[in-house]
C-alpha cells in the first residue's frame, strides 16, 4: 500500500480560520472534537510543525494528515462496473462511498476497492460521499487526459436524478445564475445560488436545467441537468430556489442539522426532518462522444430503492420517457 498522508494547501478562504474548524467543515465525518484529539495525538501538521488544533491558517499553509493506522469509518462499499473498455471504465457507486482517499478514508474508497481488482486506474469525475451513480475512471494517464478534457469543454452530458422536498414547478426549469458563499450560514463552505451576480471574490457563473418527472406527497423526483461544474451547484441550486434535497444535512431544510451531525449530535427529530439518511442526488446517466472515432457512450445506472421510496414507484416507471 503507499504511504497513507493527505496533503491540502490552505486557499486564501481560510485565512484566519482555525484548524479545527476547518477540518471538521471539510471532513464531515469527524466531530470537532475527534478532529481535535486527533491534532493532539500530532498526526495533523501544518508546513510540517506539530500545531494546536486552535492554530490559525494562512494562505499557502501545507496541511498533511497521517492516517496512517487510525480507523477509518463505515462505507458501503458497493459498485457496479456497467461499461468496462480496455482504455475507461464506468461504473456505479453506492451513496455512502467516497471516490478517492481524502482525510481518514483511505482503503474505503471507490477508487482503492477498484484498484485492488484492476490495477492503476485514474479517476475523471468525481461524486460527493453521499452521491450515488456513475464514476468514469481511465486505465492510464493519457486516457484520463483526453477524457477529463471532455468533461472540461462540456462534452459531456451528466444527468442526476434528485429527490426534492417541495412540488418542483411542471416541465423543464432552467436556472442561470451565480453561486457564492451563502453569508446567511454559519457554515462555511455552503454556498447559495443567485440569479444576479452578488459582486464577491468567489461568485461562479452557473447554468442547470431542471425537469420534473413527478410530484407525491410533499415531495418531487427531479431530473438535473448541469451545463457547467460548480462545486455543490445542483444542492445549492435547489436549496436556493425553494427546493432542498431529501437527506442532505447541510442543503436541507435546516443547516443547523450539519452543525449538529459535526458534533456527532445529531436528534431523531433532525433525522426524522431529513426523511432519508444521505442526500437524494443520484449520477444517473452520461452522454458523450469518443475523440477519434466519434462513438457514442451512454450509460445509466439505477437509482437507489431508498430515494425513489417515497415516491411509491419502480424506475422502470420513467425511465425510458425521463431525460
Amino acid at each position: 500500500m503507499p504511504e497513507r498522508t493527505i496533503q491540502t494547501i490552505a486557499g486564501p478562504e481560510l485565512e484566519g480560520v482555525r484548524l479545527d474548524h476547518f477540518l471538521t467543515a471539510r471532513f464531515t465525518y469527524q466531530s470537532r472534537t475527534g478532529w481535535q484529539n486527533i491534532v493532539r495525538e500530532g498526526r495533523i501538521t501544518v508546513n510540517g510543525i506539530r500545531v494546536r488544533a486552535s492554530r490559525k491558517l494562512h494562505a499557502g499553509d501545507v496541511i498533511v494528515f497521517d492516517v496512517e493506522g487510525i480507523g477509518e469509518p463505515e462505507v458501503d462499499p458497493t459498485y457496479q462496473v456497467v461499461l468496462e473498455r480496455p482504455e475507461f471504465l464506468i461504473v456505479s457507486k453506492s451513496g455512502m462511498l467516497p471516490v478517492h482517499p481524502s482525510g481518514c478514508y483511505f482503503r474505503n474508497t471507490l477508487l482503492m476497492l477498484m484498484k485492488e481488482r484492476y490495477g492503476e486506474l485514474y479517476v475523471v469525475n468525481r461524486l460527493d460521499r453521499e452521491t450515488s451513480g456513475l464514476v468514469l475512471l481511465a486505465r492510464d494517464p493519457g486516457t484520463a487526459g483526453v477524457l477529463s478534457t471532455l468533461f472540461a469543454s462540456r462534452q459531456v452530458e451528466k444527468t442526476y436524478l434528485a429527490a426534492v422536498f417541495g412540488e418542483f414547478p411542471a416541465g423543464t426549469v432552467r436556472c442561470d445564475g451565480w453561486l457564492s458563499s451563502d453569508p446567511d450560514s454559519q457554515v462555511r463552505k455552503k454556498r447559495r445560488f443567485t440569479a444576479d451576480a452578488p459582486g464577491t471574490e468567489d461568485a461562479e457563473e452557473c447554468s442547470t436545467e431542471f425537469t420534473r418527472i413527478m410530484t407525491r406527497g410533499g415531495y418531487s423526483l427531479v431530473a438535473c441537468r448541469p451545463h457547467t461544474g460548480r462545486l455543490h451547484q445542483i444542492r445549492a441550486t435547489l436549496y436556493s430556489t425553494g427546493f432542498p434535497l431529501l437527506g442532505d444535512k447541510l442543503y436541507g431544510p435546516d443547516d443547523t442539522i450539519f452543525l449538529r451531525f459535526t458534533e456527532d449530535a445529531m436528534t431523531d427529530s433532525d433525522r426524522a426532518a431529513l426523511v432519508l439518511p444521505t442526500q437524494a442526488l443520484h449520477a444517473w446517466r452520461l452522454r458523450f462522444r469518443l475523440p477519434g472515432t466519434g462513438e457514442e457512450i451512454c450509460c445509466q445506472s439505477r437509482a437507489p430503492d431508498a430515494m425513489l421510496e417515497p415516491f411509491g414507484m419502480p424506475e422502470e416507471r420513467f425511465l425510458s420517457d425521463s431525460a
